[in-house]
């Protein structure tokens, strides 16, 4: 009876831990997406309202810390379960880092918000709805332990890229025509910037579902190479 009494115990430890990722999970992707609709409004009450709640995004990280700490001192865990927790600790960094970016996007926001608008730009809402799919479907993998949707998000990384750099050459290209637009698109760059970032964060939780369900770690392919053999 105590041996089951362990186990249902290990097993809400580990339904907690995922929901409280979940719960983390929800709340960045909706900074993300309150952030960027900060810059699409020019609404500097979303801005604002997304720099506030960043705090119980850092509790959250604090919290998951804590629980996964706990289960490594009293559980034991091993194979599959300890693939979670490492999976838990480094997806919650990841996460911390996308709520900063988010944070960092509406404080562009809201100084955008206070200047004259900006010409319309088409690749700018396409970098940022893309970097919101990329971190929902890399959340989604996890949930659902779904390797197949971590491999999309793998293969949207290079759309990402040439979105950012398709996006920072046009602003280049209008600061030159008129330097008039040289801060406020200085401010759009290090939104694209960060919108790419996110898109890295969203390759990093996808990477760890793959090593989480099959315990192979695929991060940094070209250092696994073995040395060339010397001629």
């Amino acid at each position: 009876m105590a041996s089951r009494h362990t186990d249902k115990a290990f097993e809400t430890d580990l339904a907690d831990l995922r929901q409280s990722l979940l719960t983390m999970g929800a709340r960045i992707e909706s900074a993300i997406a309150r952030s960027v609709q900060a810059v699409a409004e020019r609404d500097g009450r979303i801005a604002r309202a997304v720099i506030d709640e960043d705090a119980e995004v850092n509790r959250l990280e604090v919290d998951i810390d804590d629980r996964c700490r706990r289960i490594f001192a009293l559980r034991q865990p091993a194979a599959s379960d300890l693939r979670l927790i490492t999976t838990a600790l480094k997806i919650v960094t990841d996460l911390e880092r996308c709520g900063d970016l988010a944070v960092n996007i509406a404080e562009r926001a809201l100084d955008l918000s206070e200047a004259p608008p900006m010409p319309a730009n088409n690749t700018l809402p396409r970098l940022a709805e893309l970097a919101q799919v990329q971190i929902k479907k890399a959340l989604d993998a996890f949930v659902a332990a779904d390797v197949d949707l971590a491999a999309v998000v793998l293969g949207g990384e290079e759309m990402l890229d040439a979105l950012f750099l398709q996006l920072f050459n046009e602003l280049l290209a209008l600061m030159m025509e008129d330097p008039k637009f040289i801060r406020r698109a200085t401010a759009l760059m290090f939104i694209a910037k960060h919108l790419e970032r996110i898109g890295d964060h969203a390759t990093n939780v996808a990477e760890m579902v793959v090593y989480m369900v099959q315990g192979t770690d695929i991060r940094h392919p070209r250092s696994r190479r073995p040395p060339a053999a010397p001629r």
